[in-house]
């Protein structure tokens, strides 16, 4: 059975693209975050990969992405600095794009801070695995899953086959 098969426990994972955090200069703040409310929606993860920022975040959705996970969420690298390569990474991997999720999440996110429109995230699927990509601020991050707090169930479903509207 799959794991984002109907009645079964949904499988999560979450890449971190922090080349100073997986060298271990500073502890991941996001990590923790997003490992929380995946808990709190119903979600078993993999353990939260730590990698660092360009090649080796497609690696880690690779290899994630053979898991059949439900979820997959990154944080980090979606700025404008030359290493934040996580959206090229994540893009040549989704089959279908969902970009009122990310529209949503610059929103929200740019009600706070002007520095929300930078963020060049995707969100997208591959298979029946839901991709995203949120900032690698903690505050961003919260907006981010605050976002997706109303739809990730439904998301879900879909995702599953289950089209109940």
């Amino acid at each position: 059975m799959s794991a984002c098969e109907p009645n079964t426990l949904r499988k999560a994972g979450i890449v971190i693209a922090s080349t100073r955090a997986a060298a271990g200069v500073y502890a991941d703040e996001t990590g923790p975050i997003i490992l929380d409310w995946l808990s709190e929606h119903g979600f078993d993860t993999f353990p939260t990969m730590v990698v660092p920022d360009g090649e080796p975040v497609g690696a880690a959705l690779r290899a994630l992405l053979t898991q059949d996970p439900a979820v997959v969420i990154t944080s980090g690298g979606t700025g404008l600095s030359p290493d934040d390569r996580t959206p090229e990474m994540t893009l040549p991997l989704l089959e279908r794009e969902i970009p009122g999720i990310m529209e949503g999440i610059r929103r929200a996110g740019a009600a706070k801070t002007p520095m929300a429109m930078l963020s060049r995230g995707h969100a997208g699927t591959v298979g029946k695995t839901f991709i995203i990509n949120l900032p690698g601020s903690p505050k961003g991050v919260m907006d981010g899953l605050a976002v997706l707090d109303p739809v990730i169930g439904h998301l879900c479903e879909q995702l599953e086959g289950n089209h109940g509207h």
